[in-house]
């Protein structure tokens, strides 16, 4: 470890320092990917907000998807005195080892959004029900094909699990209609930019296209990025998410035809909670893998949908 980028990681965590200097129940570390994706915007805030309301002070950082970065913050976070760590992974393998050195120090975890491949070691794994999710998705995407029709699949990173448990779910749907075919499958990481730019190649080579389905919101934006500026307004893209920018695109009728809500918010703020009765009782009083249903968002309920949670 570098002292200058360990000094980052101090500096990032402190920045994130909740105004709550005094709060008497200590601090709890929130580590998520870039904020730049509201996704993970959404899980810090939900979290700090959670965190400092049951009278926690709060240390927000992201990894970046960077393993390095990431064990560095949890290494800071544990000479900090973290009482926890509510922690969106940069990797279901390569998180491992931090996660048993903070056990080690008697700092406990709690996952949102994304597992590890051990259990025993966080607390909990507080997870979206990914394959439910990717179900109702694509259920939705081949109503909205007319059952039939070339389309493309984006995929998010190949490290994180999220990204194969929704192409699994995707094709367990689409793959029973025969007239359905996919012509291009690939990669964007999760990245908007990527996302436009595969979506530009495969239009190129592909300009018979029906439907992009997408592993995430945000490279399905940059997906309808590029086919706007192909003038490909008649191409019907769905993603996985749930953002406000997506909500946007189906009310107003662009390429973005629906989404599937996985609830950021909800999954954050549960993991706080749990964190908080784990450190006054040594228990959460449930088991550590747990799913949080996923539900579609399409034209009929996108007004209700605010920072990824669905309004009654």
């Amino acid at each position: 470890m570098t002292s200058k980028l360990l000094k980052s990681c101090v500096i990032a965590l402190s920045l994130g320092a909740s105004a709550l200097a005094y709060a008497n129940n200590g601090l709890i570390a929130i580590i998520t990917p870039s904020h730049d994706n509201p996704f993970f915007k959404a899980e810090a805030d939900g979290a700090k907000q959670k965190a400092e309301e049951l009278g926690y002070t709060t240390l927000v950082a992201s990894h970046d998807d960077d393993a390095n970065k990431q064990d560095q913050l949890i290494a800071t976070a544990v000479a900090r005195k973290a009482k926890a760590i509510i922690l969106d992974n940069a990797g279901a393998d390569v998180t491992i080892g931090a996660l048993e050195k903070a056990k080690a120090a008697g700092v406990p975890t709690f996952l949102i959004d994304r597992e590890i491949n051990k259990t025993g070691v966080a607390v909990s794994q507080i997870v979206s029900n990914n394959y439910q999710g990717a179900q109702l998705g694509a259920q939705k995407f081949v109503e909205l094909m007319g059952e039939e029709g070339l389309y493309v699949e984006l995929l998010g990173r190949e490290s994180d699990t999220n990204a194969s448990v929704r192409s699994q779910g995707f094709h367990d749907i689409i793959d029973d209609y025969p007239k359905m075919k996919m012509v291009a499958q690939q990669t964007a990481n999760w990245s908007q930019t990527e996302g436009f730019n595969r979506m530009e190649s495969i239009l190129q080579a592909n300009p018979n296209i029906k439907g992009v389905i997408s592993g995430n919101d945000t490279m399905a934006l940059g997906a309808e990025a590029a086919l706007k500026a192909a003038g490909r307004n008649d191409i019907i893209v769905v993603g996985f998410d749930g953002s406000d920018y997506v909500r946007d695109s189906i009310l107003a009728n662009g390429n973005i035809k629906a989404t599937v809500l996985q609830p950021a918010w909800d999954q954050a703020q549960e993991a706080v909670i749990q964190a908080d009765k784990y450190l006054k009782t040594g228990s959460t009083g449930k088991e550590e893998k747990q799913l949080m249903d996923c539900i579609l968002i399409d034209s009929s309920n996108a007004k209700k949908l605010n920072k990824f949670a669905l309004s009654e």
